[in-house]
């Protein structure tokens, strides 16, 4: 099993960490246009390889996609953070540029790789990446949801208190602060439904902090964070990888379901050998269905900026 890593970044650096250190990969490819950077980054990991007990050969490479060659799956992270005074069409117009040569690039050495997008605003560049390439829905899949549970389950473990591995718990919608849908009313620790232990006021409370945590933490760090994102990709490359079936909310490309067509947006997918294997089309109550397409008009106006750009 070989897996590509396109930024060698905090966040990819993460990813080909976590991933290694499961050692369900043979081979990690770390990859950069920053000279020497990626091979860095690669020859610091492997030399962890004996005191963490894994075998999977981690290698760096400055910009030759050919190292990239049968993948079976790759993560993208390129892309540059939203800088003071830069607008949203500003950061769209960069960051789809880099996406789109990044996935040409890819798909001219692994044609029937899946693709796992990191890079932000990730709904829209998960949309990006079907429309540039007509692949099968199933190979192409964004990550945000599967970090945003993650954050969720934290501060619900933090509040109750209890361990997170006690607690079920989901966010769809969006990945973004205004669009994200925390299910409150469906998260339980161990099958009880966390309504229990907690009020409808620090639900709602939990709810708002789970929807500003990635803000959170760039302000308390002055960057983005990258072990959660780092860990919340290992998860689903190691679904895919091993053929888990996991159920995982990701930024999936919809045909009907839950009412919405045309847009990729976090929804709960089944991860499995060929990518997506089925969308769950969980019940949800009115109140949710209507964040839920609220968030989608948010994600379809992010989207809409794409028209003006020449790919």
């Amino acid at each position: 099993m070989k897996v590509t890593i396109v930024g060698a970044g905090a966040v990819g650096a993460s990813c080909a960490e976590y991933i290694a250190i499961k050692d369900f990969a043979s081979e990690v490819v770390l990859l950069d246009i920053k000279q020497d950077f990626a091979e860095g980054k690669a020859m610091d990991l492997m030399q962890t390889a004996s005191l963490n007990g894994f075998d999977t050969r981690i290698i760096g490479t400055t910009n030759d996609y050919s190292r990239t060659a049968d993948s079976h799956i790759a993560v993208i992270t390129s892309g540059i953070p939203r800088k003071p005074g830069m607008t949203r069409e500003e950061l769209i117009g960069i960051n789809a540029g880099i996406v789109k040569d990044v996935t040409q690039n890819l798909l001219k050495y692994s044609q029937n790789v899946i693709l796992i997008i990191v890079s932000n605003p990730m709904d829209t560049m998960t949309y990006l990446v079907h429309k540039l390439t007509n692949l099968p829905k199933n190979r192409i899949i964004g990550m945000g949801g599967a970090l945003d549970s993650a954050r969720f389950k934290y501060r619900i473990a933090e509040a109750i208190p209890c361990p997170s591995s006690d607690i079920s718990a989901m966010v769809i919608g969006g990945h973004s602060d205004k669009g994200m849908l925390p299910l409150t009313r469906l998260a339980t620790r161990n099958s009880v439904r966390i309504s229990e232990f907690l009020s409808q006021e620090k639900l709602h409370e939990i709810s708002e902090a789970t929807k500003v945590g990635g803000a959170t933490l760039t302000k308390m760090l002055g960057t983005s964070a990258w072990y959660a994102p780092g860990a919340a990709v290992s998860s689903l490359v190691h679904s895919i990888a091993c053929d888990q079936k996991k159920i995982y909310p990701c930024s999936a490309l919809l045909s009907g379901e839950f009412g919405l067509s045309d847009l990729c947006i976090g929804v709960p997918v089944v991860l499995s050998k060929n990518g997506i294997e089925k969308i769950e089309e969980i019940c949800l109550n009115e109140d949710e269905l209507e964040k839920l397409l609220l968030s989608a008009e948010g994600v379809k106006a992010t989207n809409s900026l794409l028209n003006d750009l020449n790919l």
